[in-house]
């Protein structure tokens, strides 16, 4: 029987709301979301649950961004979003890098037991023929690898960094300088430069999770880039967009 009077609740969303945000991504619409601060496992675990952004997109799940998309999010506006919300206070996981003896692979596959390929020699045998640029190589899937000898670690110049493999492998930047850490880490954010840090060679592979974030000096100080963190370090990470057969067509903004 219908209520003619009193109060009437509206109905609820199905699913837990997220925000969502769109950003350029290599000529196209990359649509992420932001979790944390949890560990890297944490936040990975809670992109596969289901959430929605009425009216658009109904019913939607996240999966892990690659360095690359991680990027690309973070460098949108920087100054006013991911600067103040992620990297002043907390870090950025960018996504998982393999340190080996000769150099660093990021966004290792995963095998077909859902383990991550940490072993320098298979991780080798897919990059085979993959496109090289100025010592850097970009295969598949954001799998890359970078010698130690490509980048330089320490304190420099946003420049000196921008244009190192380290910045270009995790940026995916086919050229010959990675533009948006360049404008992450330029002087209008970071005054005294960067500060590249946790990629000393290693006799055994070991899994990391690239970090960024601000060292919070009062003078402007730098941007780390820290390749030593492991997961159980609580941080930020993007999950991109992956909607269900319920959810709506993406929509331009």
């Amino acid at each position: 029987m219908r209520r003619e009077f009193g109060i009437i609740e509206p109905a609820k969303p199905e699913f837990e709301p997220r925000k969502l945000l769109g950003v350029p991504h290599n000529g196209d619409r990359l649509v992420v979301s932001r979790f944390g601060p949890n560990t890297y496992e944490a936040n990975l675990s809670s992109m596969r649950g289901n959430y929605s952004c009425l009216p658009d997109y109904p019913k939607i799940t996240f999966s892990p961004a690659t360095t690359f998309e991680s990027i690309s999010a973070a460098a949108f506006d920087f100054g006013n979003i991911a600067k103040p919300e992620i990297f002043d206070h907390n870090w950025l996981q960018s996504g998982l890098l393999v340190r080996a003896k000769t150099g660093v692979f990021a966004n290792p596959p995963q095998d077909k037991n859902g383990n991550y390929i940490t072993d320098e020699a298979r991780l080798r045998a897919l990059l085979e023929g993959a496109e090289e640029i100025e010592g850097v190589q970009f295969g598949e899937n954001g799998l890359g690898y970078a010698p130690y000898s490509a980048f330089k670690t320490g304190e420099q110049s946003s420049e000196t960094f921008a244009k190192g493999g380290l910045a270009r492998l995790l940026e995916g930047a086919r050229g010959s300088v990675a533009e948006r850490l360049r404008g992450i880490s330029s002087t209008d954010n970071y005054k005294l430069g960067v500060n590249v840090w946790g990629f000393d060679p290693v006799e055994e592979p070991v899994l990391r999770v690239a970090s960024l974030f601000s060292d919070g000096l009062s003078d402007g100080g730098r941007l780390g880039v820290v390749g030593d963190r492991i997961d159980y370090d609580d941080g930020y990470a993007f999950g991109v967009l992956k909607q269900t057969s319920e959810a709506g067509s993406q929509k331009s903004e």
